[in-house]
């Protein structure tokens, strides 16, 4: 599923309800003592460091990002890398956007629009990269739909009961407390405006305000807490919004057994031989579709063009490969859109979603060894459910070890998700984590990139940290192509910052337990120090510590 909304509690009116928030020649790493010795960073981000954090360097800055911009100017100032082609399998991209316009991948075998297959790829008038969805866009998840169909085995068809019988009520009582929430904070919010005779206010003006009633001096509290959740009332309100919506979607198509958002498309989705359908227009169909634009801003939007975002990588083509719906992704499109993204020549697959059950899991297994096959990186989200992946109960697919306790392939980096905050809250209270099946963290909370129709927001998920490491991987092929898949994902994992500090995860201050327990390598990842470790390995000055290809 591809959108994520994280939820914090408050008491607006004595009501328990939810908010949401969805050049140097040796290795420079910084060694654990002085990292856990960097101090807390006690004021709040400027505007221009929110928007940018991710690229910030730890030891400077005291903002847990991947030392992107120090890379820029320390190593790849004056180095001319080799393109390398990225696919984004994701919700589609907004293809016109004027931060992505020149970075989209083309093939430049196939002539557009005449409806025919110029290159024989078996795919029509894939431009810039194809579209397994067809018009589809709103989606039942796969526990849903195994249910509908009753697929599956007996066992996980029960688990799936089990889930759907307490997601649906949650996802009504969720519904139905941000409708409440909505319009405590919308009284409030006229009440306040006529009392000022203003459309707008500061926190400032509102605090000044003399409440000669009971209810005025209520609406000033409520509005004063909305305050610490937004900038402003709008916004808090506009989130708000989008929360009734993000319930009412689940409601009436994710968790809604009667639905079936397949038909548009014209397939069989569970017959993995019937491939005669989707389009060459991997485009966002809608514009809350935005997370694959999102996701590709982080990769590669096009650097230092005055616009927007700057993305992680240059030397970047984004290939667009449309398989994600607003619900569980299906697992034959996801087979096909890896299989696809090898074919057409992508060096590196990043992959912002997951799901719970999957019931031809193996479709996409055989897609991840082929792609290991043809050298090609896979970059997986970890999840956004806070859990231990290492505990079985907490399935995610697709994954790189069939829960079978052994990786079935070294081309899959699984990513978890670091706020902007270093210290005990650096790690998102949505991440998922696990000490045997989360490889890395990365910066994924608030993170500022591409939006539908030349927009530019905030969103968070580890679907944010996967593409942060897409792009490190990017930057890393360019300019050492030499490296195989298997030694970037090692060079990446061996190359980040190390810490032993105390974090909380899953957003439980119960749950405390140290940065180095809850990822396979204990670190965060650094675009610096795996760009100086791809230049020594290159050398031949070092080793990797583990067997690769």
């Amino acid at each position: 599923m591809n959108r994520r909304y994280t939820k914090l509690s408050f008491i607006p009116l004595t009501l328990s309800l939810l908010l949401m928030g969805c050049g140097a020649t040796t290795l420079v790493s910084t060694p654990v003592e002085n990292i856990d010795a960097v101090p807390l960073k006690i004021s709040e981000l400027n505007d221009t460091q929110k928007k940018n954090w991710g690229h910030a360097d730890l030891i400077s800055d005291t903002i847990p990002g991947m030392s992107v911009d120090k890379a820029y100017r320390e190593i790849n100032k004056n180095k001319n890398g080799k393109t390398v082609i990225v696919a984004v399998i994701d919700s589609g991209i907004d293809l016109e956007h004027e931060d992505l316009d020149d970075v989209l991948w083309t093939n430049k075998g196939e002539r557009p629009n005449n409806g025919k297959d110029d290159d024989g790829n078996g795919y029509v008038d894939d431009i810039h990269g194809y579209n397994f969805l067809g018009e589809a866009y709103n989606e039942q998840l796969e526990y849903v739909r195994m249910l509908r169909l009753n697929i599956g085995d007996a066992s996980d068809r029960a688990k799936a009961r089990l889930k759907l019988d307490e997601a649906y009520p949650k996802a009504l009582q969720n519904k139905q407390q941000y409708e409440q929430i909505f319009q405590v904070v919308k009284n409030a919010d006229d009440a306040v405006k006529k009392e000022l005779g203003k459309d707008s206010y500061s926190k400032e003006e509102l605090l000044a305000i003399e409440a000669k009633t009971e209810q005025m001096k209520q609406y000033v509290a409520v509005l004063t807490q909305m305050f610490s959740y937004g900038e402003s009332i709008t916004a808090v309100m506009d989130e708000l919004s989008e929360g009734i919506t993000y319930f009412t979607d689940q409601l009436n198509y994710n968790l809604n057994k009667e639905f079936d958002g397949r038909t548009p498309v014209g397939d069989d989705p569970y017959n993995f031989n019937d491939r005669s359908y989707g389009n060459g227009n991997p485009k966002n169909r809608v514009d809350t579709e935005s997370h694959g634009t999102h996701v590709a801003g982080i990769i590669a939007a096009e650097r230092n063009n005055g616009k927007g975002v700057n993305g992680v990588a240059r030397n970047v083509k984004l290939m667009s490969v449309r398989a994600v719906p607003n619900g569980d992704e299906y697992d034959k499109d996801i087979a096909l859109a890896i299989r696809y993204a090898v074919d057409n020549g992508a060096k590196i697959i990043n992959c912002s979603f997951g799901k719970s059950f999957s019931p031809n899991a193996q479709w996409v297994y055989d897609a991840i060894q082929y792609a290991a096959s043809r050298d090609v990186l896979i970059v997986h989200a970890a999840g956004n459910d806070g859990d231990d992946l290492d505990d079985s109960e907490n399935t995610n697919f697709p994954n790189d070890h069939k829960y079978g306790g052994m990786e079935f392939a070294n081309n899959v980096i699984t990513v978890g998700a670091l706020t902007n905050s270093y210290g005990s809250k650096m790690v998102a209270n949505f991440s998922n984590y696990g000490k045997q099946n989360v490889d890395v963290f990365a910066p994924g909370d608030a993170i500022y990139s591409t939006m539908p129709n030349n927009e530019y927001d905030f969103q968070g998920g580890t679907s944010m940290a996967a593409p942060a490491v897409a792009g490190v991987a990017a930057l890393v092929r360019s300019y050492y192509p030499q490296l195989s898949a298997s030694q970037v994902k090692q060079i990446i994992i061996e190359s980040g910052l190390s810490s032993k500090a105390s974090i909380v995860v899953s957003g439980d201050p119960a749950n405390a337990t140290t940065f180095d327990k809850i990822s396979k390598s204990g670190k965060m990842v650094n675009a610096y120090n795996a760009l100086i470790l791809a230049q020594n390995i290159t050398k031949g000055k070092r080793t990797l510590s583990k067997n690769t290809k």
